[in-house]
Order: C-alpha cells, then sequence, then structure tokens
C-alpha cells in the first residue's frame, strides 16, 4: 500500500507540496478527533475518584468544543489540499496525455488502442481523482488514531498495550492478505473493463455495418458477452472478497472481546484499578475502529494500482522523435522538391516497403498507382511523419525530414484523404482549424475556392451551423469539399491528395475536381491513385507493388511498356 501511495504522490507533479501539507493537517485532525475520547476517561476518573468540580467540568466542556471545531477545521482543510488538488492533477495529466498523443505515430492509434485510450480518460483517471486522492489524508489519520489509542492502552497497563498490539498484528495480517487477493483481482476487472470498452467503441462505430448486413443479433451478442464477463468477475471479486472481509471483521470483535476479557481479569486480580477497567471498557469499543476504517478505505487503493499501470502504460508508448532543429528553406538548395533515397519501412518485423527512392522537383505531380497493399499509402504517410522510416532518408528541399521539427514539417504540408472527419464544432471553425490566425474574408475565400460556400449559406446559421462529431449531418461530397477548403487555407507548397473523388456520387464528383484544381495550382503534387483517367497528365506515375516501385515514367512512357500499368488502364476502361 505504501507503494501504491508513493505512485500516487509521484504523479501528483508540482501539487506534491499540497499533498505533502494535507499529511499534517490530517496528523491535527487525527489527535483532535481523539482528545473528547480521552478527555471523557478523566471526567469519569475524576467522578470516581471524587475530585470533580464544577471548573473542571467547565474546562472539560471548552476543551471538548475546541477540539471538535479544530477536527472540522482541519478536516476541511485536509479536503480542500487533497480533493481540489486530485481534480487539478488529473486536469494537468489530461492535458499531458493530450501532448503525448498528439506527439505519437498514427500506428499507435488502431482500434485496439482507441478502447485503450478511452478507458484511461473515462475509467481509470476518473477512478483515481475521484476515489482515492481524498483517501490519502483521511488512510494518514486513521493511522494516527489507532496509534493514539494503542498509546492510551499502554498508558493504562503495558500488558493490555501488549494484548492489543498483538490483536492489531493479527487484523494487519488478514487485512494484508484480504488486500493481496484483492489486487490480483483488480488487473482483471480493469482488462475487463477494456475489453467491455473496446467492444463497445466497435458496436457503436460499425452500426451501419452491422443493421446492413442483419448482422444485430451476432454482434450484439459479442457485446452482451463482454458485459457478462464483466459481471462474472465482479461478481467473482465479491464471492472471493467476502469470505477475507468477513474474517476481518470477525477479527475487530473478537479482538475487543480479547481486551476487555483481558481488562476484566487484571480487574479482579487487583492488577488494575476499577477507574483504569472502566478507561479500558470507554476505549475498547473504538480501540480498533480506526484500522477497520483504514482497512475499508485502502481497499479502493488496490484498484488504483491496476489504474495506474494502464495509465503508465500509455505514457511510456515511445513518441516520435522531434529533436530536430532544422527549418526547411523557402526554396530547394536541389533539384528535388521531394527526395526518397532508398527507403525502407516495417510496421511490424517484415518490411512493407523495401528500398524505395524517387523525387519529385518542385510543382510537379507524382502519382502513387498499383494493386491495394501494395504501399502507396505507407509512403505518402511516412512523407508527414505518421511513423518513421526504419532506414534510408526522406528529404523536402534538401533537409532530412527527421532534422525538422514536426511543426515545421506539418506547414509545409496539406492532406486530403477519402475519408473525411469532422468536428463538432461549427462549419467556421472546421475550417478555420488548419490556420487559426486567418480572417475571416479568407475562410469564406478558401470555402468559395472549395466550391463548399453555396451549400454552406443554404444552411440555417450558414458558417457559424454546428456539426455532428464526425460531420454525419454532412454528405460524403459536403464533408469532402470542407477538408479540401481546410487545406486550401493552409497554403502549404506540398499536398498529399488520396483521390478524393474515389469514393463520391457524381453530383459532387465536379464540384470537388474543380475544389482541387483550385487547391493543387502551383503546389508540389503527391496523389494516391485509384481513378487512372485522373492522373493521365501527371509528371511521373510510380507503380508502388510489393513495397517495391515495379514501374516508374509518364502515362505514355508507361502504357508503351505494355505491363502492368498499361493493363490496369485496360481493365479500367
Amino acid at each position: 500500500m505504501i507503494g501504491i501511495m508513493h505512485r500516487l504522490i509521484q504523479r501528483t507533479g508540482k501539487y506534491k507540496g499540497r499533498i505533502r501539507w494535507s499529511y499534517l493537517t490530517a496528523l491535527f485532525k487525527g489527535i483532535f478527533m481523539k482528545i473528547p475520547m480521552m478527555l471523557s476517561f478523566m471526567v469519569i476518573a475524576a467522578f470516581m475518584e471524587g475530585t470533580m468540580t464544577k471548573e473542571k467540568c467547565l474546562y472539560v466542556g471548552i476543551t471538548v468544543i475546541v477540539s471538535v471545531l479544530l477536527q472540522v477545521f482541519f478536516e476541511h482543510l485536509t479536503n480542500v489540499l487533497e480533493s481540489a488538488a486530485g481534480y487539478m492533477i488529473f486536469a494537468d495529466m489530461r492535458m499531458e496525455l493530450g501532448e503525448h498523443l498528439r506527439r505519437m505515430p498514427m500506428g499507435y492509434f488502431t482500434e485496439g488502442n482507441l478502447g485503450r485510450i478511452s478507458s484511461v480518460l473515462a475509467t481509470d483517471m476518473v477512478f483515481i481523482e475521484e476515489n482515492c486522492m481524498s483517501v490519502l489524508g483521511e488512510l494518514m489519520s486513521f493511522l494516527i488514531s489507532q496509534g493514539l489509542m494503542l498509546l492510551m492502552m499502554f498508558w493504562m497497563d503495558i500488558r493490555i498495550g501488549i494484548a492489543s498490539v498483538a490483536v492489531v498484528g493479527v487484523i494487519v495480517l488478514i487485512g494484508n492478505l484480504m488486500l493481496k487477493n484483492t489486487l490480483e483481482h483488480s488487473d482483471i476487472k480493469q482488462e475487463c473493463a477494456k475489453r467491455l470498452t473496446d467492444a463497445v467503441i466497435d458496436f457503436a462505430e460499425g452500426i451501419g455495418i452491422i443493421k446492413s448486413y442483419n448482422m444485430l443479433g451476432e454482434r450484439s451478442k459479442k457485446l452482451s458477452d463482454n458485459f457478462k464477463v464483466s459481471c462474472d468477475e465482479s461478481i467473482k471479486f465479491e464471492m472471493d472478497y467476502s469470505p477475507w472481509a468477513k474474517r476481518l471483521w470477525l477479527s475487530y470483535g473478537v479482538g475487543t472481546a480479547a481486551v476487555l476479557g483481558f481488562a476484566v481479569y487484571l480487574a479482579t486480580e487487583g492488577s488494575i484499578t476499577n477507574t483504569y477497567l472502566m478507561g479500558v471498557v470507554l476505549f475498547a469499543f473504538d480501540l480498533f475502529a480506526s484500522i477497520k476504517s483504514y482497512y475499508g478505505q485502502i481497499a479502493r487503493l488496490t484498484v488504483t494500482s491496476a489504474c495506474l499501470d494502464r495509465i503508465d502504460a500509455v505514457f511510456d508508448e515511445a513518441e516520435l522523435s522531434n529533436n530536430g532543429k532544422d527549418v526547411l528553406p523557402e526554396s530547394a538548395d536541389t533539384a528535388a522538391e521531394i527526395e526518397y533515397r532508398n527507403v525502407s519501412f516495417g510496421y511490424t518485423d517484415s518490411d512493407v516497403l523495401k528500398d524505395v527512392s524517387f523525387d519529385v522537383k518542385k510543382g510537379e505531380m507524382v502519382a502513387l498507382v498499383g494493386p491495394s497493399g501494395g504501399g502507396k499509402s505507407t509512403i505518402a504517410n511516412l512523407l508527414a511523419r505518421f511513423w518513421d522510416i526504419d532506414r534510408g532518408q526522406i528529404l523536402i528541399r534538401g533537409k532530412d525530414i527527421k532534422d525538422v521539427p514536426l511543426g515545421n514539417l506539418m506547414d509545409n504540408i496539406s492532406m486530403v484523404f477519402q475519408r473525411v472527419y469532422l468536428f463538432n464544432d461549427t462549419i467556421y471553425n472546421n475550417i478555420a482549424i488548419s490556420r487559426p490566425d486567418a480572417t475571416k474574408e479568407e475562410v469564406i475565400d478558401a470555402a468559395k475556392k472549395a466550391r463548399c460556400y453555396d451549400f454552406i449559406m443554404q444552411l440555417p446559421d450558414g458558417f457559424n451551423t454546428m456539426l455532428d462529431e464526425g460531420g454525419s449531418s454532412l454528405s460524403g461530397g459536403e464533408k469532402q469539399r470542407i477538408s479540401i477548403a481546410r487545406c486550401i487555407l493552409k497554403n502549404s507548397p506540398i499536398v498529399i491528395l488520396d483521390e478524393a473523388t474515389a469514393s463520391v456520387d457524381a453530383d459532387n464528383e465536379k464540384a470537388i475536381q474543380e475544389a482541387i484544381s483550385e487547391l493543387c495550382k502551383n503546389k508540389t503534387l503527391m496523389v494516391i491513385a485509384h481513378r487512372l483517367k485522373t492522373i493521365k497528365n501527371a509528371d511521373k506515375i510510380l507503380l508502388i507493388k510489393d513495397g517495391m516501385i515495379g514501374e516508374r515514367g509518364t502515362h505514355e512512357e508507361l502504357m508503351a511498356l505494355n505491363k502492368t500499368y498499361a493493363n490496369m488502364v485496360s481493365l479500367q476502361g
């Protein structure tokens, strides 16, 4: 438990001082919590010895009131220092996680890891900030209170004190065995929560396909199975936890009875006075209350260990290095705007790209064609450093992109893909996100060039129209034109284009082609081509097959070769 508490403290960052101060306030809270009981013993002793006076009663009453007020005051201070700090700590941690994820390679954001991230944000961090940060001071208070009660027993009689310590030892032994069992289940429970989150995300994102293929029963069963596994594990946890909890609760009762019985035996033997016997009777029923509360609260910390493991696992994922100091020049010192030199890359141990080399001059258009899975998208994504290459170099204007800060690199690249994502925000902000300092006139001008101004103005609130998450309230063609407006506004010299008309209807295709023409003026283009008729005028066409460049040249040159490219053109008619 000390290890878990230490891990929590290590995560408090700049709020570490507040947490440590809370230990001091918890110390005073624990002291003042026991003062009324100690005063009660003094009053009983005074009455039994016949030394009680009105003045003593008045002093005791005032002291009790003051101690209660001070207890409330220090408890308030502890809550302010810890609970408030907990929310601030995890607010900062969420921002830190956002920054960390921003620097992660795109390969990390697989379906499984999306569920993992969601679980960390929605389950692990929430659990700790709501259940654990406020517990730290209470645990300290319970330990101090228990220590004071044991000291009182030693003050009554050293033998009673030893007996009380022995009972506490038994309680600690049983309690630690209980916590060990709980820790084992905590990892399983949190893993179940992650799998359940994955299943919910998978079901929600694929609901359209699930319905269209009439798979509701099958997919619902998978989701229901995950709920059942989570439920079964929770029940199993309670079934395993309950016997230990019963043993612990029983040890409190038996321990209290044993200390009382021992005190009565000593009193009958004349070893202690009746006054001290009454003191033991007074204290006995509260003797183990603090350690009982301690184990009641600390059970929550066992889940914290699993939560911290999953949070740390996300933070431990390697980021893309961003130590570059060079800045991309305005113009190239070499003939090539973009150059790939013997580039090899693999998502796992096997290479997806093998020794790929080509260059693109400023203002040229290079088209990547070939069968699915050949490596076209990988080549384009590596230019934007969505992943880092394993071997070779990628250069822009003679500079290795690894030697350039990611921010500077992305300022020079715009990307348009088939799958468009729009944020749950206004249309205006969805366009302006590419250049937040743009004027309203520049945003509107970009919308006009992207051929989306007219349909935006037909919406109820125009540019202030709120979009659903993902832009589901717009058609695919409308979303695509807004994404092109983003790139036009950004006005980067290099454009990566995953043919945007591949999956839109004929009515939208003409508008999108016009928008792309506006986007591509005076730009260096890398186009992932699906419809080969759209890249006949490309300056260079690369046929990517099995991670290598199989053919290269202009449309006419490749047709003259009469190989794979020519065969693909003939198949598309």
